[in-house]
């Protein structure tokens, strides 16, 4: 196929202006692809989920009976062991699961002040 001479600089221009679109929209545009978009999404859901369950792990300790024991051995644990300790006394499980979450008890931790 012959093209004529003056479409040439038409044709040079689209596609620079279409990789300068691509580059800009994907560097500063703030376009991701579907797996960053589904990465971030999942992240999201995840801290939506444990925001919602500190009031239950909250729940979960003011209603222990053994709480002022429980309290102590938190309270005793070195400052990075607290969150172990808290998952060990069980608050940080959350009904209809068998094992703590980390993340949960994280933040119910930062609640308690302890």
């Amino acid at each position: 196929m012959i093209t004529p001479e003056w479409l040439k600089p038409g044709l040079y221009g689209a596609l620079m202006g279409a990789a300068f679109v691509g580059i800009a929209g994907f560097t500063w545009g703030g376009w991701v692809t579907g797996g960053t978009a589904n990465d971030r999404a999942m992240a999201m859901s995840h801290d939506d989920m444990v925001v919602s369950m500190v009031p239950v792990c909250l729940d979960m300790a003011r209603s222990d009976p053994a709480r002022a024991d429980k309290m102590e051995k938190i309270r005793a644990a070195s400052t990075y062991q607290k969150r172990d300790a808290l998952m060990d006394v069980g608050w940080a499980t959350m009904p209809g699961t068998e094992a703590p979450d980390r993340d949960i008890a994280q933040a119910c931790l930062k609640e308690l002040d302890l």
